[in-house]
């Protein structure tokens, strides 16, 4: 099953070609970044029960970390007087995941202090601030936003052509696959999934769930930032759009349709979702119209998905 998918993903690009839809290369880009974000979402909400309504904060932020290094590359004015701007991805990407990494620590410190609707609340309001921040920040385009003129560049590869742009999008999406499941498999991911489970009962085995909570915000935060990045890149363009709430809701919206706590729920989650925008917006301009009630549909009748919001109504209690 694993080997087939893989098989079709490699194959794609070619096969779009084939059949005379490039546009397509383009769709399934999109759909492994998203998966990318909603993978690191996943780590935080399916197996350590933290709902993040602000992990678009992190996604948003790696995108301008992308951005912000390349409007400084091409200006030639150093960042802060000493940091060179940079349009190489063995840069930027690094850079993103570091400081994303960083942002999250620091909001994980503070808002795991808190649980049910409070942490939600609090994860919310602080990728608010960040949305507000970069609005105001003119000099990097506020509302209007940041374009990249350029992909940033790998070695001597033509990152202009969407194929190869495909391929490196695919081989990290594999890596944070692998990573992940890594992660859920190892002592520590035992542990999150034990805290997730009674968090009362692991203080007791003489475990810090604060820790232990932290560290996975923390990671979950880097992935967002990887994906931020790859996005940066794929539209050439960063906004403050990209730290929004509403992104927030729709890396939530992948996870729960795709499986909350699976491995691969978020790919088949995110395919679904960036598939029925796009077919829904090729029909009608009021797509969203349309895409709310399927989606409520959806989460009325699948039975994880209502245990999953109960569970969580049940914590904010």
């Amino acid at each position: 099953m694993i080997a087939a998918a893989l098989a079709l993903l490699i194959a794609l690009p070619f096969l779009a070609k084939a059949l005379g839809s490039p546009a397509s290369i383009g769709l399934a880009t999109r759909i492994l970044i998203y998966a990318i974000a909603a993978a690191s979402l996943n780590l935080a909400l399916g197996y350590g029960g933290m709902v993040s309504f602000g992990h678009a904060a992190f996604f948003g932020l790696g995108a301008y970390v992308t951005g912000i290094l390349y409007h400084h590359f091409i200006s030639g004015d150093p960042l802060f007087g000493f940091i060179t701007g940079s349009n190489a991805l063995l840069v930027t990407i690094p850079a993103a995941i570091l400081v994303t990494g960083g942002m999250a620590a620091l909001i994980g410190a503070l808002s795991l202090r808190t649980s049910g609707v409070q942490f939600i609340m609090i994860t919310l309001a602080f990728a608010q601030m960040l949305f507000f921040f970069f609005a105001a920040l003119k000099i990097y385009g506020g509302d209007d936003g940041l374009i990249i003129r350029r992909r940033n560049t790998l070695f001597d590869l033509n990152m202009r052509d969407d194929t190869t742009f495909y391929f490196l999008c695919l081989g990290l999406t594999l890596l944070v696959f692998f990573l992940k499941a890594r992660i859920v498999g190892s002592r520590f991911g035992r542990v999150l999934e034990g805290i997730r489970q009674n968090e009362r009962r692991m203080q007791i085995f003489g475990l810090s769930p604060y820790a232990y909570k932290l560290a996975a915000f923390t990671i979950s935060g880097m992935g967002a930032g990887l994906a931020g990045a790859l996005m940066a890149n794929y539209l050439r363009f960063v906004s403050p759009d990209m730290l929004h709430w509403t992104k927030s809701g729709e890396l939530m919206i992948m996870v729960i349709l795709g499986g909350v706590g699976t491995l691969f729920g978020p790919l088949f989650g995110a395919g679904a979702l960036v598939l029925l925008e796009t077919l829904l917006a090729g029909w009608t301009e009021h797509w969203q119209i349309v895409l709310g009630p399927i989606l409520l549909g959806i989460v009325l009748f699948r039975s994880d998905a209502r245990a999953f919001l109960a569970k969580v109504l049940g914590r904010g209690a």
